[in-house]
C-alpha cells in the first residue's frame, strides 16, 4: 500500500505481524505472554525497549521560521521591490503603505499555518488515559502510556480503546469503529482469527487504539503501542503527506515570474537605449527606468487577491463552510473530483428503519431519517394507522421492549444512548404511536439474554399487570428463522414459509438495508427468568425489518448539482460493498453499479489503479491508505480533488487533496485541523454551495487582474513611446504610484463582490493547467491597453504645447483615471453586456467606489497641497470634457468586442 505524497513508497510503519489471523495462542506466544499478564519488572524492561504508548511528536519549525516562510513568494517580491522603488525615489508613505500590505499578507498565513499544525495532536488527544491491566496476577489501572505489548487488559462498555489489541475473550463486545474505518455500525468482536488479507473494518479479532466500546465486555492482549499502532500509522502517514499547492497560486507564481522578467528586461533595454541611443543622462534614465518599473508593477495585485478570498470567506461562512486556508476558497472552482466518505457525509450516520415486512405478507415503507420520530408507515403509498393495525403494533413493540438503548429530545435535536441500530427500531415504534414509558411500564422486563455473537440474537421475558408473560426476540434472520415454527398472519399463527423469507431478506439486503427479524412467544406468570431453552423452539416470527444509514436528502440535490456543474463523485468508505452500492444509487452517483474494495485496490498496479479510479465511482471496504492512494491516484490523472470526511481515518487523504472538507458537527478534531474548510452543518450540500463561491472567487480575480494589468500596460506603453521618441514622460512615476496604488486598487476591490454568473454552475470546471491569461484575455489586455496608450498620450501631447507640461500630466493622469472608470463599467461581465443601467443601479457598491476616486482625483487636481506633492495643477472646464469624450472610448470599443465575440460563440 502507498502512503507517499506523490509516488508510491512502501509503508514501513506497518506492523510486520498480521496480529488477526493468529489464533489466540499464537498471539500469546509471539507476544511472550501468558494470560496471567505481566509482572511489573517485566514491564518496565519492555517499557524501556519499545517506549511509551504515545504516538511520536513530529519535529516542527519554530515561529520566526514559520514566520519567515511567509515572505517566500515572487507577489511578495514584486511588493518589496515596489517599495524599494520607492523609497528611492524618496516617497516613504508610499513605501510605508506598500510594506503594510506585505506584512497582513505575512501575519494572516502565519496564522492559517499554526491552525494546520495541530491536526496531530487532535489525534494524541483520542488516546487512552488510562487502562485496566493485569499486573503481578492484580488487576490495576495504569496510564494508558505505560502500556506494552503482552500486557492483559481489560475493557468494557463506556472504555475507550487504549492501544491496539487482539481479542481473547469476549462477551457481547461492540467497538464504535466508525472515525478509523468509516463503518456506521459498532463492530462486533469475537476471539476467533479471521483471514489475512481481511480489511480493516473485517478484522473482528482486533480492538484498535483510540476506538469506543459501546456494548459488552472483553479481555484482550497488547500487541502494538504508540507509534506502531494503526492510529499511529495514521498519524505517520498525515506527518508523511505532501500538502499540494493551489492552482491560483501555482498561477500567480508562474505570472509573477513572467513579469518580474519582462519588468526587469524591459526597464534595463530601456536605460540602455535611453543612455546609448537617445543622449539622455544616466541620472534621467534612471528615473525613466523606476517610473516604467513602478508602472509595470501591479502594487495593488497582491492586496485585491487577499481581498477576493476574504470576502469568498465571509460568504461561505454565511453559507456553513468555515475556510481555514484562504486559497482553499479559490481552488474549489477548480474542482473537478468530490471524493466523499459515506457514513456521516453523504448519509446522516443515524441508522434508519426503512422497511417492514410482515408475517401477513405485506411490505411495508417507513418514511422519515434519523433518530426523530417524524414519518409514517405505509403499504403500497397508502399510510397506515397502526392504532388499527394490530400485526403492526405487535412488531414495534417487540422492536422497543426488546432494547437496552434510549432516546431523547435535546433542544430540538433527538440523542441516541446506545446501539445505532436500536435507535432506528426505538424510533420506529415511536413512528407507530408507542410510547416508551408507558409500554414499560406496561410490560416490565423480567430478564434477558444479551445479544452475544455466539448466538447472535437478543431475548427479553415482559410481564404485564395480569401475569400473563411474553418473551421477545430480535436478531440476525437466519437465527431466528431457526428458531420459528410460526409466523403470525392476520388469521393468527401459521406454518412457517423459510422459503419466502429467505427471498424477501435477500431483497432487503440486495437494497444495501441491514436486516433484523423479530419473533415473539407467549410465556407463563410463573416463569421469572429466562433461559436458551426456552427460546430454541416454539417462537412465531412477526416479521422483518431493514435498516439503514440514509442518504441525507440534501446530499442527494447536491450530488445532482455537481454533476451539472461538471464535477464526477466518488464515494470512497470503510462500509460493506452492497451498502455503499445502494447507498450511493439513491444518491444518484454515476454508475453505482461498479464498485471495488480495498481488497481489489490491493491487486493494482499504480497505472491500473490510475485508470480505475477514473472509471469507477464507488469504493467500499477501504483503509486510510487506499483513500490516500485513491486522491493521489485521480490527481495523477490530472484532477483537481475535493475530498470530504469526518474521521481520523481520512485525516491523511484530507490532507492530501487539493481541498480537504471536514464535517464540523461530528467530526473528529483530526480531520478538522487536517482540512482546509469545515462544513459548520455537516451537509454536504453546503461543498456545492462553495463551489459555486469558489467559482464567482476566481471569476471576480480574473476580472480584477484583467482590470489592472491593461492599466499598467496602458502606463508602460505611454512611457515607452514617449522615451523611444524623445518626448517629455506624460506621467510622473509618483502619479504612476497615486494611480496604481489608489484608484486602480479601489475600484478593483469593488469587482470582488460582483455576484455570480447566470451560468456558473452549468458549466464544467476549468482545467487546472490553462494559463492565467488565456489567449481571449491577452487579447483583451492588448485591445484595452491599446485605447488606454492612444487616449493619455494624445491628450498630453495636444496639452503640452498650449498648457504647460504640468497641466498635461494633469489631465494625462485624470484621463487614465477616467478611463479605469468607464472600463469598470464593462469589465463586471466578461462576455455579456455591461450596458444595463438597472444592473448598474443595483450594485451601489461600483457607484460609491466611482464616486470616491471621482473626490480623490478632485483633491489630486485641486488641493494645494496634493498639487505640491504630485506637481499638478487645476483643470479648465472644457479639459474636463475632453477627458470625458476620451475616456468613454474604452467603454464603447469593449463593449463592440463582447458583442462580435458573443455572436462568434452563438454561431460555434
Amino acid at each position: 500500500m502507498a502512503i507517499a505524497s506523490d509516488d508510491s513508497t512502501p509503508d514501513t510503519n506497518r506492523p510486520s505481524t498480521p496480529w488477526h489471523s493468529q489464533t489466540t495462542e499464537d498471539a500469546l506466544r509471539q507476544s511472550e505472554a501468558t494470560r496471567e499478564g505481566l509482572s511489573q519488572s517485566e514491564a518496565s524492561a519492555r517499557l524501556e525497549r519499545h517506549g511509551p504508548n504515545r504516538l511520536p511528536e513530529p519535529p516542527r519549525r519554530g515561529p520566526l521560521r514559520r514566520l519567515l516562510a511567509q515572505f517566500n513568494n515572487l507577489l511578495i517580491y514584486i511588493l518589496l521591490a515596489a517599495a524599494l522603488l520607492t523609497a528611492v525615489i524618496g516617497e516613504w508613505v508610499e513605501t510605508a503603505v506598500i510594506l503594510a500590505v506585505v506584512v497582513v499578507n505575512a501575519v494572516i498565513g502565519f496564522i492559517q499555518e499554526g491552525k494546520a499544525e495541530r491536526a496531530m495532536d487532535a489525534i494524541r488527544q483520542m488516546l487512552s488515559p488510562g487502562a485496566l491491566v493485569l499486573r503481578d496476577g492484580h488487576r490495576r489501572t495504569i496510564p494508558a502510556e505505560e502500556l506494552v505489548p503482552g500486557d492483559i487488559v481489560f475493557v468494557q462498555s463506556g472504555d475507550r480503546i487504549p492501544a491496539d489489541l487482539r481479542v481473547l475473550e469476549a462477551k457481547g463486545l461492540l467497538i464504535e469503529e466508525a472515525a478509523l474505518t468509516g463503518e456506521s455500525q459498532p463492530a462486533e468482536k469475537r476471539r476467533e482469527e479471521v483471514a489475512q488479507d481481511a480489511s480493516l473494518g473485517d478484522r473482528t479479532s482486533m480492538a484498535y487504539s483510540g476506538t469506543l466500546v459501546t456494548h459488552g465486555q472483553g479481555t484482550c492482549l497488547v500487541v502494538e503501542t504508540g507509534g506502531k499502532t494503526e492510529l499511529g500509522r495514521i498519524s505517520h502517514m498525515l506527518a508523511e503527506v505532501e500538502q499540494l499547492t493551489t492552482p491560483l497560486l501555482q498561477q500567480m507564481d508562474h505570472f509573477a515570474k513572467l513579469l518580474s522578467i519582462a519588468i526587469v528586461g524591459v526597464a534595463t533595454l530601456t536605460y540602455l537605449f535611453g543612455t546609448l541611443v537617445r543622449d539622455y543622462t544616466p541620472a534621467d534614465m534612471f528615473m525613466a527606468a523606476v517610473g516604467l518599473a513602478v508602472a509595470a508593477i501591479p502594487e495593488g495585485l497582491p492586496a485585491i487577491m487577499t481581498v477576493a478570498l476574504a470576502i469568498g470567506v465571509l460568504e461561505m461562512a454565511r453559507r456553513n463552510a468555515i475556510i481555514r486556508r484562504l486559497p482553499a476558497v479559490e481552488t474549489l472552482g477548480s474542482v473537478s473530483v468530490i471524493c466523499s466518505d459515506k457514513t456521516g457525509t453523504l448519509t446522516r450516520n443515524e441508522m434508519t428503519t426503512q422497511a417492514v415486512i410482515l408475517a401477513d405478507g405485506r411490505i411495508l415503507e417507513v418514511s422519515g431519517v434519523g433518530y426523530a420520530p417524524q414519518g409514517e408507515v405505509s403499504h403500497d403509498g397508502t399510510p397506515l394507522d397502526p392504532e388499527r393495525d394490530e400485526r403492526l403494533l405487535r412488531i414495534a413493540r417487540a422492536a422497543l421492549l426488546c432494547n437496552d438503548s434510549n432516546l431523547y429530545k435535546k433542544e430540538d435535536n433527538w440523542q441516541l444512548e446506545g446501539d445505532p441500530t436500536e435507535g432506528a427500531l426505538l424510533t420506529f415504534a415511536l413512528k407507530c404511536g408507542l410510547d416508551p414509558s408507558d409500554e414499560k411500564q406496561a410490560w416490565p422486563r423480567s430478564d434477558l439474554i444479551p445479544f452475544e455473537s455466539e448466538h447472535r440474537f437478543m431475548a427479553t421475558l415482559h410481564h404485564d399487570h395480569n401475569g400473563e408473560g411474553i418473551i421477545f426476540l430480535k436478531g440476525a434472520p437466519e437465527r431466528i428463522l431457526q428458531m420459528c415454527q410460526q409466523q403470525l398472519t392476520s388469521e393468527g399463527g401459521a406454518p412457517l414459509d423459510e422459503s419466502y423469507w429467505q427471498q424477501q431478506i435477500d431483497a432487503l439486503a440486495k437494497r444495501g438495508l441491514r436486516v433484523l427479524a423479530l419473533a415473539q412467544r407467549a410465556s407463563s406468570a410463573e416463569q421469572q427468568t429466562l433461559n436458551f431453552g426456552d427460546v430454541e423452539q416454539g417462537l412465531t416470527l412477526l416479521g422483518l425489518v431493514g435498516l439503514i444509514d440514509p442518504p441525507r436528502p440534501e446530499a442527494i440535490a447536491a450530488v445532482a448539482v455537481c454533476h451539472q456543474a461538471g464535477i464526477e463523485i466518488k464515494m470512497i468508505t470503510g462500509d460493506h460493498a452492497i451498502t455503499a452500492g445502494a447507498v450511493a444509487a439513491q444518491l444518484g452517483i454515476h454508475h453505482p453499479e461498479k464498485v471495488l474494495t480495498g481488497r481489489d485496490l490491493d491487486t493494482l498496479d499504480e497505472a491500473t489503479l490510475i485508470s480505475k479510479a477514473k472509471e469507477v465511482n464507488v469504493f467500499a471496504r477501504t483503509s486510510p491508505e487506499h483513500k490516500l492512494r485513491l486522491v493521489s491516484a485521480l490527481q495523477s490523472g490530472g484532477a483537481v480533488i475535493a475530498m470530504t470526511g469526518d474521521g481520523v481515518n481520512d485525516a491523511p487523504a484530507l490532507k492530501r487533496a487539493n481541498v480537504g472538507i471536514a464535517m464540523g458537527v461530528k467530526g473528529t478534531e483530526a480531520a478538522k485541523e487536517a482540512a482546509e474548510i469545515v462544513l459548520a452543518d455537516d451537509n454536504f450540500a453546503s461543498i456545492a454551495n462553495a463551489v459555486e463561491e469558489g467559482r464567482r472567487v476566481y471569476d471576480n480575480l480574473k476580472k480584477a487582474i484583467l482590470f489592472l494589468l491593461p492599466i499598467n500596460a496602458g502606463e508602460s506603453m505611454a512611457l515607452l513611446i514617449a522615451i523611444f521618441a524623445g518626448f517629455d514622460l506624460p506621467i510622473t512615476p509618483l502619479q504612476i504610484l497615486w494611480v496604481n496604488m489608489v484608484s486602480s486598487v479601489v475600484l478593483a476591490l469593488v469587482l470582488a463582490f460582483e455576484p455570480a454568473e447566470h451560468n456558473i454552475m452549468k458549466r464544467p470546471p476549468r482545467d487546472p493547467g490553462e494559463p492565467l491569461l488565456s489567449a481571449f484575455l491577452m487579447w483583451r489586455l492588448a485591445l484595452v491597453a491599446m485605447v488606454i496608450t492612444l487616449g493619455v498620450f494624445a491628450h498630453f501631447l495636444l496639452l503640452q504645447g498650449s498648457h504647460g507640461i504640468e497641466y498635461a500630466r494633469t489631465a494625462a493622469v485624470n484621463t487614465l483615471v477616467m478611463f479605469e472608470i468607464f472600463y469598470l463599467i464593462t469589465a463586471r461581465h466578461l462576455l455579456d453586456s455591461s450596458l444595463n443601467l438597472r444592473d448598474l443601479l443595483d450594485t451601489p457598491k461600483v457607484l460609491i467606489s466611482i464616486s470616491i476616486v471621482l473626490l480623490l482625483q478632485l483633491g489630486f487636481t485641486y488641493l494645494p497641497f496634493m498639487q505640491g506633492l504630485f506637481s499638478t495643477t487645476a483643470l479648465g472646464l472644457a479639459t474636463w470634457g475632453w477627458i470625458l469624450l476620451i475616456a468613454v472610448t474604452v467603454l464603447i470599443v469593449v463593449e463592440i468586442e463582447k458583442w462580435w465575440r458573443r455572436g462568434q460563440l452563438a454561431k460555434a
